[in-house]
């Protein structure tokens, strides 16, 4: 290495690259901390961008590198992807495609691993010496392990959340037969550790193990629970590149890594928090697959009512809250929403949004629905800002929103939800539920809200019954 930095030029390109980093992670926290914030979500996109652009762009000038034909074809062709399938994706699409590009960053970080890898075993097969520690090798079997993992638990995600596999698969002494896979994993990357590299196959099993294992562990788990799954794949995406970071020396894999896992810990907890079940209880209970009904169904029926009268109710109202959810995404109804709600300020009706932590597919789903239409920032409140307020509203209008307003989850102690933190919708004078049919939420169990004496359901796709409501309130006068 003193030869390298002796080097004419060299020792001037490593500190362009160091600073270039350190201009990096300056990007990377500071984008993270604007995205904390819908006013300046937007923007810290862009600073975090800019900082992946900048730790690219230097990595050209690292000593050895080589191959620049094919480097800049796979970040032109990838570049191109990626933006093609940003501008076609629908939002209703864009949790499977989070878990999608989630997968391809631990999948990137199992590459590197493997490469490393694979070099130490091939070296070791022809007795060279190898220039790997076994801190180093240690590094990169574990974030090999956990990128792997990432990659293929991501794609199974992937597919129930687009409905290519709607199967949720389980068998007795699946949790044993998942350990044995990742035991398994570890116990030949041990030797390929101790042996500096062991041979091929001992590597090749190890990601063929971890592979496995990725895809076993997110079988069982069903489509309601799947935006926690996604959270924490995207927890381990960030640990397998930052530990690759460690391996390759490189100071931005490492922090960006750094910043992704412990981002992506964080929402895993405030998500597994607000639906007041702990990680173990997401990966390895059988809720989310089917649902559960509680020991009682609920009584009385469901009362339906016209959007004539649903517009004059709240054309004269004082307050109104508005609780949308993934029923809202489906039919695209955000915009006709917005109208009618800008009608109902207009005619001095104080008008707000409550969004539950977990309503929609994934974290700020709904956020980011309401801000494509233009609705204000202080228009909007979360679960803790708003629930006192529904006793004061006239009405609370329910736009495709169901578990995160059934109030079983205070009340009934049999239900699989008991104890998750909802929506006080219920306690609203007046509960307008849009919905298509009768049928129950995403997780599979009634929603007792839709029972009470206070409520009545405005049957309809969200948008055509947006419009109707705007009609409405117009006629109202």
């Amino acid at each position: 290495m003193d030869e390298v930095l002796q080097t004419p030029g060299i020792a001037s390109r490593l500190l362009v690259i160091d600073i270039s980093y350190f201009l990096t992670a300056v990007l990377f926290i500071m984008g993270l901390k604007r995205m904390s914030s819908p006013v300046t979500a937007r923007s810290g996109i862009v600073w975090a961008g800019a900082g992946m652009a900048v730790a690219t762009l230097v990595s050209f000038l690292y000593p050895g590198m080589s191959n620049f034909e094919l480097i800049i074809a796979a970040i032109v062709v990838g570049s191109l992807i990626a933006w093609w399938s940003g501008k076609k994706v629908a939002m209703t699409d864009m949790p499977q495609m989070i878990a999608l590009y989630n997968g391809m960053g631990g999948g990137a970080a199992a590459a590197i691993a493997a490469v490393e890898l694979y070099r130490a075993a091939f070296a070791n097969a022809a007795d060279a010496p190898v220039h790997h520690s076994n801190v180093v090798m240690t590094l990169a079997v574990i974030g090999g392990i956990i990128g792997a993992i990432s990659f293929s638990g991501s794609l199974i995600a992937w597919a129930k959340l687009q409905g290519v596999l709607n199967k949720t698969v389980r068998f007795g002494g699946q949790k044993f037969v998942n350990g044995a896979l990742f035991l398994g994993s570890l116990a030949v990357g041990a030797i390929v550790v101790l042996h500096h590299g062991a041979d091929p196959m001992h590597v090749t099993l190890i990601f063929v193990l971890a592979l496995v294992f990725g895809i076993a562990m997110t079988l069982p788990i069903g489509g309601a629970d799947m935006p926690v799954v996604i959270s924490l794949y995207n927890a381990l995406t960030g640990l397998a590149v930052a530990f690759e970071g460690f391996v390759m020396n490189n100071a931005a894999m490492i922090i960006a890594g750094t910043v992704v896992g412990s981002a992506g810990t964080l929402l895993t907890q405030l998500m597994a928090k607000a639906m007041n079940r702990s990680l173990a209880n997401v990966l390895f209970s059988d809720f989310g697959s089917s649902g559960g009904a509680a020991a009682t169904g609920p009584q009385g029926s469901m009362k339906p009512i016209e959007a004539s009268d649903v517009g004059v109710m709240m054309a004269f109202a004082s307050k109104v809250i508005v609780v949308p959810g993934y029923g809202m995404a489906v039919a695209q109804a955000q915009h006709k929403v917005w109208e009618m709600c800008q009608l109902l300020i207009d005619r001095g009706v104080t008008v707000k949004f409550a969004i539950h932590p977990v309503a929609g597919r994934m974290p700020g789903h709904m956020n980011v629905l309401l801000a494509e239409a233009g609705v204000p920032y202080d228009l909007i409140a979360d679960l803790d800002e708003i629930n006192a307020e529904f006793e004061t509203a006239d009405v609370a209008l329910i736009i495709g929103a169901n578990d995160v307003v059934n109030p079983v989850a205070r009340t009934d102690k049999s239900s699989p939800i008991y104890g998750m933190p909802i929506l006080n919708a219920d306690k609203a004078k007046n509960v307008i539920v849009i919905k298509r049919g009768q049928g129950a939420g995403f997780s599979g169990i009634e929603n007792a809200l839709f029972f009470l004496d206070n409520t009545r359901m405005l049957y309809g796709d969200g948008q055509k019954a947006a419009a109707e409501l705007v009609n409405a309130i117009k006629a109202a006068g």
